[in-house]
């Protein structure tokens, strides 16, 4: 069979192979021990395989008799599961206002525990209009006050500073967050 050169590493395959002797696995995994390179060719044909170089900078580079095509399609399997894997942080952002109520604070503490829970990291802007900026303390008592409810659940990544006309803070998850939501 041929195969074009892939990206794949730049692995060498049948013809490709140009060293003239090659330490030699066979597609049953026992080595064969140290053959000619067309000798090694020739047995992987014979059996409708082919020849791969897994190990190319030893002296005599290492050679197995397998199917490349089946091993490039195991490859790509391995890394698509180690991409479905990693978990990839959002950045959530709640807006809140100076003059914010009770029962709209409970509700945004809700929103942000929700967010932290699913592992992602949270942005809390609070934004002064008009006059309010002039009560920049408010602004940080609101900003602190949610920092110690959601305590249990985050860290502060970024602590209360002044962008503008805005307060911004940034709360990261704790490790192990997720599973205390399961749990609780």
């Amino acid at each position: 069979m041929r195969y074009k050169q892939s990206s794949h590493k730049s692995v060498r395959v049948n013809e490709r192979i140009r060293i003239p002797k090659v330490r030699l696995i066979d597609d049953t995994g026992e080595q064969v021990g140290v053959v000619e390179t067309r000798e090694a060719l020739q047995i992987a044909r014979s059996k409708g395989l082919d020849l791969v170089e897994i190990a190319p900078h030893v002296r005599p580079p290492v050679c197995k008799i397998m199917d490349y095509g089946k091993y490039l399609y195991k490859e790509k399997q391995k890394q698509k599961l180690r991409r479905q894997k990693t978990q990839k942080v959002k950045l959530k952002e709640l807006k809140i206002g100076v003059k914010i109520q009770e029962h709209d604070y409970l509700t945004k503490l809700k929103f942000a525990k929700e967010f932290l829970q699913n592992g992602n990291k949270l942005k809390i802007r609070i934004f002064f209009r008009g006059r309010e900026i002039v009560h920049r303390d408010i602004g940080k008592d609101i900003l602190e006050r949610i920092a110690n409810d959601l305590s249990e659940l985050s860290n502060i990544e970024v602590p209360p500073k002044m962008e503008g006309r805005q307060m911004i803070m940034q709360l990261v998850a704790m490790k192990g967050v997720k599973n205390a939501k399961t749990k609780g």
